[in-house]
């Protein structure tokens, strides 16, 4: 017996190729609606409002952006990273470090650890390696962001994925790691829209 579509089929047409003949993938078609809807939810303008309410108290009575807690995760990989390298000897996590882990220019890296500082959330120390250099951590409210934050994060993903088997959810990290993966070496091409209108106004 059939089953009627859901909303989401309905209101969502079926990718049928370049040239409208059918030979689309439908489940290529399924992940871009599927990507499209979280990019809603997750970077909506109501959304963003209220987590700026929520955060409008910083540890020196600033607001705290999302882009705090981006450079306080940066620095607290890095700086993790480096410790099991270097066998948990000291690193130093600098700017451009900083600036690789969130796939940014130096110039965004320096302005976005400038705000985290005078957030009070991450500390900044001459390198005695470099003078021309800053070696970067947490101070002990950037600590105490992070905890709170991976414990949100946690709580989050479980309620999505309530009544998932483990075998599921261990399936589905691991896919969602390899797409992520994937992305990161072979990033959207950021003239691809303005293609998407020329070629629909040469067709």
């Amino acid at each position: 017996m059939a089953t009627e579509p859901s909303a989401t089929e309905r209101a969502t047409p079926r990718d049928t190729g370049p040239s409208g003949n059918g030979l689309g993938d439908p489940v290529l078609s399924d992940i871009g609606t599927a990507l499209f809807h979280l990019r809603r939810v997750w970077a909506g303008p109501d959304l963003m409002k209220h987590i700026r309410a929520q955060t409008s108290g910083g540890p020196d009575g600033r607001p705290l952006q999302i882009s705090n807690l981006m450079v306080v995760n940066a620095v607290s990989a890095l700086t993790a990273m480096g410790d099991d390298a270097n066998g948990g000897a000291a690193f130093e996590v600098t700017v451009g470090a900083v600036a690789e882990r969130l796939e940014v220019d130096p110039s965004t890296a320096s302005r976005l650890v400038g705000h985290a500082i005078d957030a009070g959330l991450v500390s900044r120390r001459p390198s005695p390696v470099d003078a021309r250099r800053a070696n970067l951590g947490l101070t002990e409210a950037g600590r105490r962001v992070k905890r709170v934050a991976d414990r949100f994060r946690r709580a989050y993903l479980d309620e999505l994925m309530a009544g998932w088997p483990d075998e599921e959810r261990a399936t589905f990290a691991r896919l969602l790691t390899r797409f992520a993966d994937a992305a990161v070496r072979v990033p959207m091409d950021p003239d691809g829209i303005g293609r998407i209108f020329e070629e629909a106004g040469a067709e």
